[in-house]
């Protein structure tokens, strides 16, 4: 078949993760990133070339030092399309480390102020980088892809997915919303509420919406969604599974049980990847989550946002 292109749009970091013996390792991550990676590899489980008829790009800008060189190194790795990505001279990506609790749950430090990725529309080059939106078959970005880019930048991305859309291209969103991203909640809710008018896919999870809006059951969640216009919604809530909507059809899928989480870390990003995957290939919405629980299982198992290419679950 013919190559469906994907193109993830946002931020990686440098990642140090606190180990048990007081050390740091180091790794690349992000959100959006995290669903790339993870896209590209359930494409190549599959077969067929790069991505078994998808390709992922991943569309952000980094600086022109040894970190960013290696990102784009282990991105090529993963067999993700660079093309996209902006170098901009004297530059540096963010930081950010994870600590985890005896649960397995995770808490964030960034420095990202001066982060190339928060330029990636400006100017030209970032013109360019807009434009190139409407060249995919489906468009993904998270509300921290909005965050991090100032009021003028953000129009013009909101202005290049309205374009897209109009080109053909499908947009998937996960509100993912970390306050701390934000000047306030009402900036943040107005920025994401624009992205799901234009979006075909949410991805969201219940936590954050109830963060944005108020405490609200997942079917009225769903339902705040569905009124702006999007056409099907996975509403993640974690181990509670997930609550599909689709026009009015309204479903429920378990997450897997028993699962004793490591790490916490890229659980909803993995699961979108699968999502998105399963679904781009044909199957149904409730296989797509299914699929999607199967993988951030797997996910939480491992420290940290990437886990080994050998641990990835065999193709279903």
């Amino acid at each position: 078949m013919e190559e469906m292109k994907i193109a993830a749009i946002g931020e990686c970091m440098i990642e140090l993760s606190a180990r048990a013996d007081g050390a740091m390792s180091l790794a690349y991550g992000g959100d959006t990133l995290n669903t790339a990676v993870y896209l590209a590899r359930l494409g190549r489980s599959r077969g067929g070339g790069n991505g078994g008829g998808i390709g992922v790009d991943y569309l952000t800008a980094l600086g022109d030092d040894n970190y960013s060189d290696e990102m784009v190194a282990f991105w090529q790795r993963e067999g993700i399309g660079t093309e996209q990505v902006l170098r901009l001279p004297g530059r540096l990506p963010g930081l950010y480390t994870i600590r985890t609790d005896r649960r397995g749950e995770r808490s964030f430090q960034y420095w990202r102020a001066e982060a190339a990725a928060r330029e990636m529309l400006r100017g030209e080059q970032g013109a360019k980088l807009g434009a190139a939106l409407s060249q995919y078959d489906l468009v993904y970005l998270s509300g921290i892809t909005l965050s991090i880019l100032t009021d003028a930048d953000r129009a013009i991305l909101l202005d290049a997915l309205a374009r897209a859309r109009a080109a053909g291209a499908r947009i998937a969103f996960d509100c993912n919303y970390r306050p701390r991203g934000w000047p306030d909640a009402a900036t943040a809710r107005q920025a994401m509420d624009h992205v799901y008018r234009l979006s075909h896919i949410a991805l969201p999870g219940l936590d954050d919406e109830c963060a944005l809006h108020g405490v609200m059951d997942p079917a009225a969640a769903a339902q705040r969604i569905a009124d702006l216009g999007v056409g099907e919604i996975c509403l993640k809530n974690g181990g509670g599974g997930c609550l599909l909507r689709r026009g009015l059809e309204v479903e429920f899928t378990p997450a897997q049980p028993g699962i004793i989480p490591i790490d916490t870390t890229a659980a909803g990003d993995s699961f979108n990847a699968a999502y998105l995957y399963h679904r781009l290939v044909g199957e149904s919405a409730q296989d797509a989550a299914r699929a999607g629980h199967r993988l951030a299982a797997q996910v939480i198992q491992y420290p940290g946002a990437v886990i080994p290419v050998h641990a990835m679950p065999p193709p279903i």
